[in-house]
């Protein structure tokens, strides 16, 4: 059963024996990344016209190509990649997560791109931003309050117990007024797959075991503004 949503809660301050830390092997930060800034780029180009219809371009190009040894990649880093050295479409490289490579003599056909990746420094950047196009971010995510809360409103920490898994990329594509509260619908790369939630804007959480700051859950906001020149 999901837990409630309180329009009039803000704040959730978790300390060490509240909230553990869990760590999920399985998520593959770079891969996350890659495939969160294809995402924003496909809409970024259907949204101008640029793609007659959507269309995917390659994140484990974006894996392969982007990193550096050792330094996990980010979706900012993968936007810059993509707009200044270009990217395939997906049918034109392996799948994500592809152990097979194509020959070193193989060079894909590049879908050149000009413009420059833009971060919104508060929520109301994001608004403005999301008139035109969906917005990159990651979310704050714990567990099992993200499992419990996927059909209602996630809230973060509520002061139940609970574990902090980190954060994970998304894609903010609107927000609406519910309950007087500013409520962001969001597509989280999560497990290995995107999911809907709807996110609380308002609400912000501390914690003091791994030294957060006052936060909301929702941060590092960046989409590609493309050029039609």
């Amino acid at each position: 059963m999901a837990l409630p949503y309180d329009p009039n809660f803000t704040m959730a301050f978790t300390f060490g024996t509240q909230t553990e830390i869990e760590n999920d092997q399985e998520h593959d930060e770079s891969a996350s990344a890659a495939v969160v800034a294809v995402d924003l780029i496909s809409s970024a180009r259907l949204s101008l016209k640029l793609d007659s219809v959507y269309t995917e371009y390659s994140a484990q190009y974006l894996v392969d190509n982007a990193g550096s040894p050792g330094l996990k990649l980010t979706v900012k880093n993968c936007l810059e990649f993509a707009l200044n050295k270009g990217i395939p479409k997906a049918d034109d490289w392996p799948h994500l997560g592809s152990v097979s490579k194509p020959p070193s003599s193989y060079k894909p056909a590049l879908v050149s791109m000009k413009g420059q990746v833009i971060e919104a420094e508060d929520l109301e950047e994001v608004c403005d931003l999301l008139v035109h196009q969906p917005v990159g971010a990651k979310l704050h995510v714990f567990t099992p309050q993200i499992e419990l809360q996927q059909r209602g409103i996630y809230c973060g920490p509520s002061g139940e117990p609970g574990r902090y898994v980190g954060l994970r990329d998304g894609i903010i594509v609107g927000v609406e007024k519910i309950q007087g509260k500013s409520i962001a619908t969001v597509k989280i790369w999560h497990k290995k797959k995107f999911t809907f939630f709807k996110v609380a804007l308002s609400r912000m959480f501390v914690l003091s075991s791994l030294g957060i700051e006052p936060t909301g859950l929702l941060v590092d906001f960046c989409v590609p503004r493309l050029s039609i020149n």
